[in-house]
């Protein structure tokens, strides 16, 4: 098989012609900028939480706080000016509103 018998087909007339392993392969050579992982990419690669530990740690704090299950979703309309100025406040808004909200409606 050439690469002349490829071009010009779509991923599923490659697979059905030549087989769905072919056809990524394919696709992959196709793509300057995609390349396959091989064993030294893996040799050479860390753990997310070596390299970008902060990403890490937010995501981990947000499925403990899923794990919680005590927080229910609300859809409310606001304001579009309000809603840009909440969305403005950073990453966090959505706790930050919630802390807020709570202060707010604290019951004696």
């Amino acid at each position: 098989m050439s690469g002349g018998e490829i071009k010009g087909k779509s991923f599923e007339e490659v697979a059905d012609e030549f087989g769905e392993e072919v056809a990524i392969n394919a696709g992959i050579a196709s793509d300057p900028e995609m390349f396959e992982l091989d064993d030294e990419w893996f040799e050479k690669a860390r753990p997310a939480s070596e390299v970008i530990l902060k990403i890490v740690e937010r995501y981990q704090h947000s499925q403990e706080r899923k794990s919680d299950c005590t927080e229910v979703m609300l859809a409310i309309p606001l304001d579009a000016d309000l809603a840009d100025h909440i969305r403005s406040i950073g990453p966090d808004w959505e706790e930050v509103v919630n802390e807020e909200l709570l202060r707010a409606f604290a019951r004696p």
